[in-house]
């Protein structure tokens, strides 16, 4: 089944005034942070034009909306590691296999190890 395009900038819309609605902004505050008219961002939120990329990317940096979600209907799993456990990842994805097997040795040394006592503690 598809759906044609009229339809699914009326979706995209609707998405996108809910995830609006959920970050409590209005939609002259959303225009007004954007630049454009609040008739503008009506327009998105009625499906009659589509917001451009950068602005999409902003949703997301500035407001935490997920436009995965406005764009697809399907709803982004949030993420159950810290931002530097995250860190920690994209550094060890940059690695070759040489620095990965070094910093898993390290790794499991700290991880298995027990804490050193501070100076006066018994």
């Amino acid at each position: 089944m598809s759906i044609g395009n009229e339809e699914l900038l009326f979706l995209i819309g609707s998405r996108l005034r809910e995830e609006r609605e959920k970050s409590g902004h209005s939609q002259e505050s959303m225009a007004s942070n954007f630049g454009i008219s609040t008739r503008t961002w009506g327009k998105y939120e009625r499906g009659e034009t589509m917001p451009d990329a950068a602005t999409l990317a902003m949703l997301n940096s500035h407001y935490g909306v997920d436009v995965a979600y406005v764009l697809t209907g399907v709803k982004t799993p949030q993420s159950s590691i810290s931002v530097e456990e995250q860190r920690l990842v994209d550094n060890y994805r940059a690695m070759d296999d040489s620095a990965r097997l070094n910093i898993q040795a390290v790794g499991d040394s700290f991880a298995h190890s027990k804490p050193i006592k501070k100076v006066g503690e018994k």
